[in-house]
């Protein structure tokens, strides 16, 4: 099976071989310098954002807005200062004024002069009862990337000095990491404005567009054997090839009504401190990061559920890595998929190890697009590649009064947008915590599900599993894989998981 010009059977290794010298990425170089580039007139896509354009371009451009809500409540609450702050913050970041145009050369990024936007903003007067569903309907309105900008504002007046601005940005635009110096640029923003002078940003040290022109410098072109592009989709095509195409989950015993097919719903989860101690043992012992271990606890999960020893499980990675990236907004982020072969563990430890292995070599090759990939595996190209994922992710230090309370008068908080979008069929996104002292404080997070796909029951069914699991783990289990797949597997309750709990620790 040959792809992309080179032939996804054969490991680098005997390329090598064939040609009696070492490819270029790995060859000793200088690696590009990243800082301010002149702009050519086509800029690609960033390896990040491929996945999403092509997936918005299959007609479901909404099911990635990222929808974000902030209250003022206060007698200085200035709708006009909002407006204002709105537009400085497109402005400072060229990724809220970018379209993402077809080209003879390919999907394009073209920047829009500040001058020439014109926001989507506007202010309308809702009930405090109205409030969540007006909000779930921006989130829900698509955004045509070829022509819209990336971002739209609503300004919800509940009354006199109470007034909650939802903003919703396309994805392609924005990663997680991105909502904190948006927020923060935003407020600062509106401060300045209300007091009407200019917000006293430091500037930033480089554009999205040079850290675009610096990754696609990095990576090369596909059409190279040697470039680090063609390496990484090599190790992908190798990696995954012959695994399940589909994992055979439980679903609804009944059908249900039409529905959209990725509404979600969320089920909280959490650990204490001790299980997360336990957990960071088990990490210790095993040479690998608490991550790592929660991961195989959730592979054994997935594996058991699906009744299948070979699983693909992913993650996120944040794909920020250099300092100068820090402060930008922008997609940086990306999945990358672990193949975790359950009968190929005997052990946890065994287990683990294979994890960490895994993991390592998927964040040494993170800039794959998944439609590529695709293209290199003998399987449908309408099926996902993976439908399990799980991201764990430091909390963050806790913010002071002063920055809940930016001034006098006025309250600035986050309020929940109340929009679940289940893209995945299991989702697990935890979040580890920390006292003062660096002491394990515990874990905890929410699971997202489609409820097209699972009914509520079944969804709990999965979470009891999973804790099950991951409780074994950090009490000290170390035995053999069988008992841990028997204590998860599909149709036993959560009492007969509880007693086989106490039974094998």
């Amino acid at each position: 099976m040959r792809s992309g010009g080179f032939d996804v059977g054969r490991g680098v290794l005997s390329a090598t071989a064939r040609t009696g010298s070492a490819p270029a990425y790995l060859r000793p170089s200088m690696p590009p310098a990243l800082g301010p580039r002149p702009c050519p007139a086509y800029v690609p896509l960033a390896p990040a954002q491929e996945r999403i354009w092509h997936a918005a371009r299959l007609g479901r451009s909404a099911d990635w807005n990222v929808a974000r809500a902030m209250r003022l409540r206060g007698a200085a609450v200035d709708v006009a200062a909002l407006r204002g702050a709105l537009k400085l913050l497109v402005a400072r970041h060229d990724p809220l004024r970018t379209r993402y145009p077809v080209t003879e050369l390919g999907p394009a990024q073209q920047v829009v002069d500040p001058g020439d936007v014109v926001l989507d903003v506007a202010e309308c007067e809702v009930a405090e009862a109205e409030l969540a569903s007006a909000v779930a309907a921006l989130a829900g309105q698509p955004f045509d990337l070829t022509r819209d900008l990336p971002v739209r504002a609503r300004l919800f007046v509940l009354g006199p000095g109470d007034v909650v601005l939802a903003l919703v940005v396309h994805h392609i635009s924005v990663d997680g990491r991105s909502m904190g110096p948006l927020i923060r640029d935003l407020v600062t923003a509106y401060l300045a404005c209300r007091a009407g002078t200019s917000p006293q940003w430091p500037p930033l040290p480089i554009s999205y567009i040079d850290y675009t022109l610096w990754k696609h410098e990095q990576l090369g072109e596909f059409t190279d054997e040697w470039s680090r592009a063609t390496h990484q989709l090599r190790y992908w095509a190798n990696a995954l090839a012959g695994r399940p195409a589909l994992l055979d989950l439980p679903g609804r015993d009944q059908p249900v009504a039409p529905i959209d097919p990725v509404a979600g719903a969320l089920l909280p989860i959490s650990f204490d401190a001790a299980t997360h101690a336990g957990l960071l043992r088990v990490a210790q012992d095993g040479r690998a990061s608490l991550f790592m271990v929660v991961q195989a606890a959730f592979a054994l999960t997935v594996g058991a559920f699906a009744r299948s020893a070979d699983v693909t499980v992913a993650t996120a990675v944040s794909g920020r890595d250099h300092r100068l990236l820090d402060d930008l907004v922008g997609n940086f982020s990306d999945d990358v998929l672990m193949r975790i072969r359950l009968d190929r563990a005997g052990d946890v430890g065994e287990l683990i190890d294979q994890v960490r292995r895994v993991a390592l070599a998927a964040y040494a090759h993170p800039d794959t697009p998944n439609p590529r990939v695709k293209r290199c595996l003998l399987q449908d190209a309408a099926l996902p590649l993976f439908q399990a994922t799980l991201i764990l992710q430091r909390a963050a230090a806790p913010r002071t009064t002063t920055e809940l309370i930016p001034a006098r008068g006025l309250s600035i908080t986050e309020v929940p947008t109340g929009v679940v979008r289940a893209k995945h069929d299991l989702e697990f996104g935890l979040t580890d915590h920390y006292d003062q002292l660096g002491t394990p404080a515990g874990i905890d997070g929410s699971f997202i599900y489609p409820i097209a796909r699972f009914d509520e029951a079944t969804a709990q069914q999965f979470v009891a599993r999973f804790r099950a699991v991951v409780g074994l783990l950090a009490d000290g289990y170390r035995g053999p894989l069988a008992a841990l797949l028997a204590t998860t597997g599909r149709g036993r309750s959560l009492s007969t998981v509880r007693r086989a709990t106490r039974a094998l620790v």
